[in-house]
């Protein structure tokens, strides 16, 4: 019962905060309808495209949600899930969605361009390089990171005596387990490889044989994927209704998991990287209503599915009296870490958690593709404000699920604290498998598949989003560089080729799995840079700037001291480094070393506009406009 009171009481606040708060945010930025939007404005039928809001919440939360609300809290979850949760509903409402929601709104006021453009006008133009560059560092990043996340998530194995515990309780033989399930089976080979033929193998192996969970996402995102242009051309250029399309997207999404649970497809993770590679390029550099809209409406059926079902399995938990706080293994405050870890649960928890509570590329995708959709400013509430709490919904959905429903012995075995080297996709979809198993007796390996499922779909809409912003930073950076750019560097393809090269390099060698520190770092630098550019932008414009100040301060405070404890860490495992990550090592350091002189750079040039005094120059209304 305790557990649902803390779902239904985090709900209730979530909804307040966003009708009063948010309203009242919304009177400070002076929203009015009066004004022409730049969809409206500037419709060019490729990236300018007047959408209706359900279709633009769609894309944005699908593409804001990505990895990070799943895999942060759940590394998180290590120093107690009281921490998590409370950073998560806090820094969500005063932090995250005012970040989200007023860049979202600047960028419908300066007629779609990105929060770096922004940055341009309010912190001159040394300050703009510096935003830019930082912000193509990082989506790339960004896209490394989760391109890595998705090719692990496509290629997850787990025992299959663990997928059904009720089946191995029954005392069936593990040949009898292997005969029942509808999973593909391997078997753990030299190295740790699960490989498919079990000749030649150990007895402890044939012993105990793996089932794949990621084989039923991957055909489900290659289905999704293929008809997501014939949905795009019955919205758009048909006219179809939103609401008949929402029924064709939910229908391909059921078709998908059943071809996916009838033919299962696996392949090597890098051949993923590949494949994902070449899917991102062309979706990034199509028009937006062709792979982007209609395929994360169609996803995000499946993420509003895996939201509502978990809530389902926490109403029917509650039933069999299975959420007092007494009953879980996972501590509150886990006082077993180290001194050191508990120490610094200020500032790395903050930054683990990253997307969940706050996360600078929303900043990037409400001014580099929503603002480009968006009909009317009104709407920016609900998509930006309300979509920032929907996600961090999520985040406390994926606390509870895995603090309440995963054994704390298996969790800190799958996700070891302080290390690298853990599987939170694997932990997460446990958690949602032991949850769904132990509220409504559906078999583990069901709610692992759907955990699974529901991660996939976030970490693909991200992929292409996130290619595609970066895109159009390098075409505002040539702009900005050379008078007159080369005609290559104007072509969409080539930014966007030059995108997926490096995100696929930095994929590769498996070396995201060392940076996502780095990631929730730089992640919340580039919030800490776009709530500055944002200040500049409300005081110009003779607007109340104290709500985006406030949260710029403690996260200034915050990233930074992150920076500095990260920092020292890659210099000790450098001095303590083999061959084999010693380039890897480098290049996290000099990684590091560029993020603090862009953001000291960045903060500089913003000390100096306020000491030379900025010129304030107020809007027009909208008839003077």
């Amino acid at each position: 019962m305790e557990i649902f009171a803390l779902l239904i009481g985090t709900l209730a606040f979530f909804a307040l905060a966003y009708k009063f708060y948010g309203g009242y945010i919304s009177k400070l930025l002076g929203t009015s309808d009066e004004r022409v939007t730049p969809a409206e404005e500037q419709t060019d039928g490729k990236d300018f495209v007047p959408t209706k809001t359900p279709v633009v919440f769609a894309h944005h939360f699908a593409t804001i949600a990505g990895a990070g609300p799943i895999v942060g809290p759940v590394i998180a979850l290590a120093y107690g899930y009281g921490p998590a949760w409370l950073w998560i509903v806090m820094g969500a409402v005063f932090f995250g969605a005012v970040h989200d929601y007023t860049a979202l709104f600047i960028s419908l006021r300066e007629k779609g361009k990105s929060i770096a453009d922004v940055a341009r006008g309010s912190i001159g133009k040394t300050g703009y390089v510096l935003f830019i560059i930082f912000t193509i560092m990082l989506l790339t990043l960004v896209t490394g990171a989760f391109l890595g996340i998705s090719a692990t998530a496509l290629t997850s194995w787990w025992p299959l005596e663990k997928l059904y515990p009720d089946m191995a309780a029954e005392g069936k033989t593990i040949d009898e387990i292997r005969d029942a399930t509808f999973l593909r089976v391997g078997y753990v080979g030299e190295g740790g490889a699960v490989v498919d033929e079990p000749a030649g193998l150990s007895q402890a192996s044939l012993d105990n044989p793996q089932g794949c969970l990621g084989g039923i996402a991957s055909m489900s995102v290659i289905i999704v994927t293929l008809l997501a242009p014939l949905l795009g051309w019955l919205l758009v250029k048909r006219g179809l209704n939103v609401k008949i399309v929402f029924v064709l997207a939910t229908i391909v999404c059921v078709l998908s998991i059943v071809f996916g649970i009838a033919y299962p497809i696996t392949l090597d993770p890098k051949w993923w990287m590949v494949a994902l590679a070449i899917y991102v390029l062309f979706a990034c550099g199509l028009p937006v209503w062709m792979i982007l809209q209609p395929r994360d409406l169609t996803n995000v059926q499946i993420l509003y599915a895996g939201m509502g079902i978990i809530v389902v399995g926490v109403v029917a938990n509650l039933f069999r009296g299975n959420l007092n706080f007494s009953e879980t293994t996972a501590p509150a405050l886990n006082q077993n870490l180290s001194p050191e870890m508990m120490m610094w649960i200020w500032p790395t928890m903050f930054i683990t958690i990253a997307c969940g509570a706050i996360s600078g590329f929303h900043s990037l995708v409400g001014s580099g593709t929503t603002s480009k959709q968006i009909m009317k400013e009104r709407n920016a509430r609900s998509v930006g404000f309300g979509g920032m709490l929907l996600e961090a919904t999520l985040a406390v959905l994926v606390v509870i699920t895995v603090a309440f429903f995963l054994d704390f012995n298996s969790y800190t075995s799958i996700v070891p604290p302080g290390s690298d080297k853990g599987n939170p996709i694997l932990a997460f979809s446990l958690g949602v498998g032991h949850l769904l198993h132990k509220g409504l007796a559906i078999p583990v390996a069901y709610g692992c598949i759907a955990g699974i499922l529901i991660i996939e779909g976030f970490v693909v809409t991200t992929l292409d989003s996130a290619v595609r912003m970066n895109r159009y930073l390098f075409e505002e950076l040539w702009k900005f560089m050379f008078e007159k750019p080369h005609w290559i560097l104007r072509q969409a393809w080539f930014n966007a080729s030059l995108c997926v090269l490096l995100m696929l390099a930095l994929a590769w060698k498996g070396s995201w799995k060392m940076v996502w520190k780095s990631f929730g770092t730089s992640n919340q630098l580039m919030a800490v840079l776009g709530l500055i550019a944002m200040s500049f932008w409300l005081f110009k414009k003779g607007k109340a700037f104290w709500f985006t100040a406030i949260p710029a301060v403690f996260m200034t405070l915050t990233t930074g001291m992150s920076l500095y404890l990260i920092t020292n860490e890659h210099l000790e495992l450098y001095a303590n480094s083999t061959e084999a990550n010693e380039v890897q090592l480098v290049i996290l350091l000099c990684f590091d070393a560029v993020l603090a002189i862009l953001t000291g750079g960045v903060v500089l040039v913003a000390g100096y506009q306020i000491l030379a005094g900025v010129k304030r120059e107020p809007e027009l209304a909208p008839e003077e406009a």
